[in-house]
């Protein structure tokens, strides 16, 4: 499936101010400088949806964009371990960051994107071991493969498997990506789509089910009466 509409909604900082909705959200995070405005901007085929800028920590706020007339959100959050913000700001970052992510009952799956030129990293393992001991569920996206060779690429990818099985019985999924060719693209909405199609179904099971027993206790009470 693919994407029908998307436009920007709001910014804040404050997870509480965020949309009034029951509908899904898939956020998006990562390092500063890790091509996640490309990424949304890929994933939504616009090329200025999510501002980007080729100066790192450029993203303060929580940014929702309402996706399919607002069956499902995208949500582009700060970057995190920008060195250059003083204590100050990053403290206050770390604390949107968290806010969201563990008070945001729509949140349905975070993306967490890495760059795959890279070995693995001490606070991207930090980070996603603080999702996985609060029980946070999400997906590995490795961006900017075309910067590499495909040989090159899978061996960072495969490096950062065996770093993670180190500590966790089993890896999330797995995503890799170049926004700057549209790799993953299909990968990625497919499997947002996927989930929206379970969360529906679920929806309407509980729902059917919820209308049987009532008419079941609506018969029952009939047949009392008589």
């Amino acid at each position: 499936m693919d994407i029908k509409n998307i436009k920007y909604e709001i910014s804040n900082e404050n997870p509480h101010k965020c949309p009034a909705t029951d509908v899904p959200e898939y956020a998006f995070i990562g390092r500063s400088n890790v091509g996640k405005s490309s990424l949304i901007n890929m994933l939504g085929k616009s090329k200025s949806l999510a501002k980007t800028s080729q100066k790192p920590g450029k993203t303060l706020l929580i940014n929702h964009f309402k996706v399919d007339n607002g069956e499902w959100y995208i949500v582009d959050l700060p970057g995190y371990g920008y060195a250059a913000r003083g204590k100050e700001q990053r403290e206050k970052l770390a604390r949107i960051i968290q806010g969201y992510i563990l008070e945001r009952e729509q949140l349905t799956s975070l993306f967490v994107l890495i760059d795959i030129r890279h070995e693995p990293q001490k606070i991207d393992i930090e980070f996603l071991d603080w999702l996985g001991e609060n029980g946070i569920p999400f997906s590995i996206v490795f961006t900017k493969a075309d910067k590499l060779g495909p040989v090159a690429a899978e061996r960072n990818v495969e490096a950062y498997k065996k770093e993670l099985l180190k500590r966790w019985e089993e890896l999330p999924p797995v995503f890799v990506t170049s926004s700057e060719k549209g790799k993953g693209r299909e990968e990625l909405l497919d499997y947002i789509y996927s989930i929206n199609k379970e969360l529906k179904n679920s929806k309407t099971g509980v729902e059917d089910t919820e209308h049987h027993e009532e008419t079941a206790s609506g018969q029952g009470e009939i047949a009392q009466e008589q």
